[in-house]
């Protein structure tokens, strides 16, 4: 579906963001390999319904309550479903692969969509390394991937961590299973470090210490065993927040956005608030809501987005409208997302008459307005910049192609962008979200 985003007078309002999807994920997969949880809160998006799935196929019994509280028990006897369907999840599909190998194996990981040819080449290696039979589609490891029935060994175990913070992470939750004191080093330039200390919180929670030495060695001592999370309510994420509080940013606004916010577990797209911040965005945060009131005059500058690539779409767009020169650094693995977030991002730009440049890890934008309205804009069936470019349609008007895509992560999306204010069309008739 066409989602024709209008110019935007003023956001005015209040709103309950929606629930960590890494955080949903996490605590349905950790829920799954032992031990009894009730996880409060959960997404509703598309991947954490798959993690929901998939702990149902790693034998888990899992039971809705009431209000979006849900009881998972782990049975880790039941053997594997000749077939497990992942979608479009490449969290799930990283974390299910060493995890499939040490429950026994004998089964298929198939995936579809954006997730049909990203790698994982440097897991699936580092598995092969340890015995596993993996084998995944040519020249990457893609889907599908077929797991053999080979037992692994625990041990030192090295993994370039340059491409995806995924990869250590579905190593750290499967070496508690392998009965052995286990080392994981990670060789190369490490990326999203922060998304694999959200594992390890997940898993500490559940029982399972990991130790590490610096940012690149870990360390799982044997005896330890996954207990449940008991009870664990997900924090609101800060990722999906960064496109409301841009908005917010970016016209008048006076907008309130409620929501649980947990210093114990920190997010890596919680580096958005000191990203705002730096370009001269000033609110004020709690543990219960974050209050904005816009418009600001924005800078531009130098930003590494190393730990949170996920932030490139929105903190582009917001780049359009500062002052000066903005250059997104060390962003090289956002190429290999749900779309190629360096690339395509800067194609759509240029449609707008942006001045976007690109190097292998690096945008450079430039403010260059006024900017062409009413452009037709493809996300290439990545929600992240199906969001960002609902944003910019406020400050200028635009099309989004396949704005469905956004059901990803965030399913409740154009709902809760009409509640702010946001002129919603499809076609030529005013879209009213459900």
């Amino acid at each position: 579906m066409i989602l024709r985003v209008a110019p935007a007078g003023q956001l005015k309002g209040k709103l309950f963001l929606p629930a960590s999807k890494s955080y949903s994920i996490r605590s349905f997969v950790v829920a799954a390999l032992g031990g009894a949880s009730r996880i409060i809160h959960p997404s509703n998006c598309d991947d954490a319904v798959i993690a929901r799935q998939t702990a149902l196929a790693l034998g888990a019994s899992v039971h809705r309550l009431r209000d979006n509280r849900w009881q998972v028990k782990a049975d880790p006897t039941k053997p594997l479903p000749s077939r497990i369907h992942v979608k479009e999840s490449g969290t799930v599909l990283r974390f299910l692969i060493p995890l499939a190998v040490a429950r026994g194996g004998g089964t298929r990981i198939t995936g579809e969509g954006t997730l049909r040819g990203r790698p994982n080449t440097f897991l699936a290696e580092t598995l092969r390394g340890m015995g596993a039979q993996v084998r995944g589609a040519e020249g990457n490891d893609g889907i599908p991937v077929h797991i053999g029935t080979s037992p692994i060994a625990a041990g030192n175990i090295r993994i370039n961590g340059s491409l995806s913070s995924q990869f250590i992470s579905a190593l750290l939750l499967t070496l508690p299973l392998l009965g052995d004191d286990s080392s994981l080093k990670l060789t190369g330039k490490i990326v999203s470090a922060d998304y694999i200390d959200m594992t390890v919180r997940i898993m500490a929670k559940s029982g399972v210490k990991v130790r590490t030495r610096g940012s690149s060695e870990y360390f799982v001592e044997s005896g330890q065993r996954y207990r449940g999370l008991g009870s664990m309510t997900v924090p609101s994420d800060d990722g999906l927040a960064a496109f409301h509080l841009a908005a917010a940013a970016l016209l008048p606004s006076e907008v309130i956005f409620e929501g649980h916010f947990n210093a114990d577990l920190p997010q890596a797209d919680g580096h958005i608030y000191d990203l705002l911040t730096r370009m001269g965005v000033k609110f004020s945060k709690t543990q219960r809501s974050i209050r904005i009131r816009g418009p600001f005059a924005l800078r531009g500058g130098r930003f590494s987005l190393r730990d949170c690539p996920d932030l490139v779409p929105i903190m582009s767009v917001l780049a359009l409208f500062a002052k000066g020169t903005t250059r997104l650094v060390d962003i090289g693995h956002a190429r290999v997302k749900e779309s190629d977030r360096i690339s395509d991002l800067r194609q759509e730009l240029l449609k707008i008459g942006a001045d976007v440049r690109e190097t292998r890890d690096q945008l450079i934008i430039k403010p260059a307005g006024p900017y062409k309205k009413d452009c037709l804009l493809d996300p290439h069936r990545d929600h992240r910049l199906a969001m960002a470019f609902a944003v910019l349609g406020l400050k200028i008007g635009v099309r989004v192609k396949d704005i469905e895509c956004t059901r990803k992560s965030y399913p409740d999306f154009p709902r809760d962008f009409h509640t702010l204010g946001a002129a919603l069309f499809q076609g030529r008739k005013r879209f009213r979200p459900v």
